[in-house]
């Protein structure tokens, strides 16, 4: 595969990789984008996310990079404990529609600047569109904002390759159809976990 800069500004966080490409780093980057793509032949695909497990149940947030993806799930793993709250994946989890017809989020090696990642398999409950706010809120998004916003935050196949490209659109539709989303504005606290959880985890049960 031939890796260039449009593809590691696109699909990984630009503010990591700046500078030398080193062979090490080449070979992460290349294999991650090789994963995501190739996982399309098989109903899934990988979301530029920071996912989190509790209660056997996955909820992926999505954000631009710098957000606080991963400073909202570290909240999670302190006020649960990482006994219960287990880190999928903080970066790049897969996605993964099953013939029990059950969408799950697996932990996948490439999780961005962090270790943060468990080689898991955990039903997908939510997809939470993370914002920075004064108050914590959250509320849920029609199906035409939650594909729209599923395929941005998406690892997309090659320019150009009209097949995955649709294999991408179809469960990127199938999984907004199936999965909630919603939007979030959040402060950096315990309330702002408590709401998120009370709302894509624990109301469900």
């Amino acid at each position: 595969m031939k890796l260039n800069q449009i593809d590691i500004e696109k699909d990984f966080h630009p503010s990591i990789y700046k500078g030398e490409i080193t062979p090490a780093l080449h070979e992460y980057i290349t294999t991650g984008l090789a994963f995501a793509r190739a996982l399309l032949d098989y109903n899934g695909f990988c979301l530029h996310s920071s996912a989190i497990a509790v209660d056997n149940q996955a909820v992926l947030f999505a954000a631009k990079s710098g957000t606080g993806k991963s400073t909202h799930t570290r909240l999670w793993r302190e006020y649960f404990g990482e006994d219960k709250a287990i880190m999928i994946n903080d970066d790049k989890p897969a996605i993964r529609w099953m013939d029990d017809g059950i969408f799950y989020a697996y932990g996948t090696p490439w999780s961005g600047k962090t270790d943060l990642n468990t080689n898991v398999k955990v039903p997908l409950a939510a997809i939470v569109l993370l914002e920075r706010s004064d108050t914590n809120w959250i509320k849920p998004v029609d199906r035409r904002e939650a594909v729209m916003q599923i395929y941005v935050h998406a690892l997309k196949p090659e320019d150009g390759d009209k097949d995955k490209t649709e294999k991408l659109m179809d469960i990127v539709g199938k999984t907004a159809e199936k999965i909630p989303v919603y939007r979030m504005g959040c402060t950096i606290s315990e309330e702002a976990v408590k709401l998120a959880y009370e709302t894509t985890i624990s109301g469900k049960k």
